[in-house]
This record gives C-alpha cells, sequence and structure tokens, in this order.
C-alpha cells in the first residue's frame, strides 16, 4: 500500500479522472445501477441524516446522491484537484461543503456534529495507522446518535503469503473486521454491523462494511457479523444483468428518500 504522499501523487497528479471515478462501478453496470442494488439498501435505515461526513469523495460518484439525504454535506478528500472538481460538479448546492486533508485529519469538522460517515471504495486502501487515526475522531466528531458506515479492507485476516497478491485489489494488508472493531472499542465507539465480502472472486473474503456507533447510542448493540462469499457472483453480476435490460436513473434528477 502505498504511503500518503504516494497516494496524494496517485490520485491527483497521475489518475485519469476523465470517467470521474464512474469506471469503478463498471462491473455493476455504472454508479446508479451500484448505489441504488448496494449501497442505497445497506444504508436506508441510516438516512436521511441532519449532516453526513463523506470521507474521499473523489469526483463526487456518491457524493451525488448523499446530497439528496441531509440538510449538510461535508465531503474530504486528500486530493486537491477532486475536491476542486466536486466544488465545480456541486456548486448549485449550497449545503454541500469540500475540504482538502492531509488523508487523515478531519479537524475542519465539528465535533459532536456529523449524524452519518459515509465512505466507500476508499478506505479499503488504507492501512491500520489511517483507520485508526479516522476512527478516533470519528469518535469525537460523531452525534449522540450518529452511525458511520465504512468500506475498508479485512485482508488482514488472512495470513502473509496464504493468498495471491494479485487478487485483494490492492487491498491494505494489515487491516481486518476484527481490527476495525477493537479500534471502535478502544476509542469509545461499537461496531454493531460488519459484513465480510468476496469482492473480485468468491473465495477470499478480502473487504467489510462496517457500521459504527457511539457506545450508548440508540443503535448500539452487540455486533452482528455476515460473510458474504457470493458479493461479485451473485449482487454485482445481478446489478449488471439488471442494467442491461433497465436504465440508469438520470443524472439531472435528484433523488430524495422518502421522509426527507
Amino acid at each position: 500500500m502505498p504511503a500518503l504522499d504516494e497516494n496524494y501523487s496517485m490520485w491527483n497528479d497521475h489518475w485519469d479522472w476523465s470517467q470521474q471515478g464512474d469506471e469503478w462501478s463498471a462491473a455493476w453496470g455504472g454508479p446508479a445501477h451500484q448505489w441504488f442494488n448496494t449501497l442505497f439498501p445497506r444504508l436506508q435505515g441510516y438516512v436521511p441524516a441532519g449532516r453526513i461526513l463523506e470521507i474521499a469523495p473523489g469526483y463526487g460518484r456518491w457524493t451525488h446522491y448523499l446530497k439528496e439525504l441531509c440538510s449538510e454535506l461535508v465531503i474530504v478528500d486528500l486530493a486537491d484537484t477532486a475536491i476542486a472538481h466536486c466544488r465545480e460538479r456541486f456548486a448549485a448546492d449550497e449545503h454541500v461543503k469540500a475540504y482538502v486533508n492531509d488523508g487523515t485529519s478531519l479537524a475542519m469538522v465539528e465535533d459532536g456534529s456529523v449524524d452519518l460517515v459515509f465512505s466507500f471504495d476508499s478506505l479499503v486502501h488504507v492501512e491500520q495507522d489511517v483507520m485508526y487515526a479516522y476512527l478516533a475522531q470519528i469518535a469525537e466528531k460523531l452525534t449522540e446518535h450518529g452511525v458511520a458506515f465504512l468500506h475498508h479492507s479485512n485482508v488482514g485476516q488472512y495470513p502473509p503469503g496464504s493468498y495471491d497478491g494479485d487478487t485483494i485489489h490492492w487491498r491494505a494488508t494489515t487491516v481486518s473486521a476484527q481490527l476495525v472493531e477493537g479500534i471502535a472499542e478502544h476509542v469509545g465507539l461499537r461496531a454493531i454491523s460488519q459484513e465480510k465480502l468476496a469482492w473480485g472472486q468468491d473465495t477470499l473474503l478480502n473487504d467489510c462494511l462496517s457500521v459504527i456507533t457511539r457506545q450508548g447510542s440508540r443503535w448500539d448493540r452487540a455486533n452482528v457479523i455476515a460473510e458474504n462469499l457470493t458479493f461479485t457472483t451473485d449482487e454485482i453480476a445481478t446489478s449488471k444483468a439488471r442494467s442491461v435490460l433497465y436504465p440508469a436513473a438520470r443524472r439531472d434528477v435528484a433523488f430524495t428518500a422518502a421522509g426527507s
């Protein structure tokens, strides 16, 4: 996994953003199909939310949907070119606030102000030091009943050398569901659900979706852990098949959850 300065160089200087990051949703049939088939079904119980914080939005693939689910959306990214693009893309949305950070800091976000922290398809690449830094700050930023929905690596569950490095899709090798659960507990948070995913194959649970809240919040409960070995072969494949049959949601039409 590259260091933070290498990450900055990759995403800010070298990555071809001509497709605005939509290329990472191609397996689903595009961002809209991925959002409605994979992300929103998992998020729907936590939105709408007053204030959402999105960590590492890139060019706004998920910002496009999240902004319709809150009264204020704060987005934070290491790449200043990404933030510049988002500021232009969402210029008409006055409730979207965009900041450049150093890859670990959330200092620009007021403590106790965030109802939902969201990060998908970004923190899977960061190692345990960055996960710890973000979780420690999330513990300060969440409201009393706030939650965090974080997509991170689970490769750390497996001993080094027990997997083919070419099949883990550039996942961090020191992060696992168990590690994230432990860090959360240490900083006063609680993992309440962790879905381990086989991303890109059907044998290695290389990813995890962790939902985390404050200890004592209304969401607090014993952690529920699930293993999803058919994520790629079933869920992603089904989404791709639907995309052939049905059009994607239009970008010029806002999506608003019921009750927002």
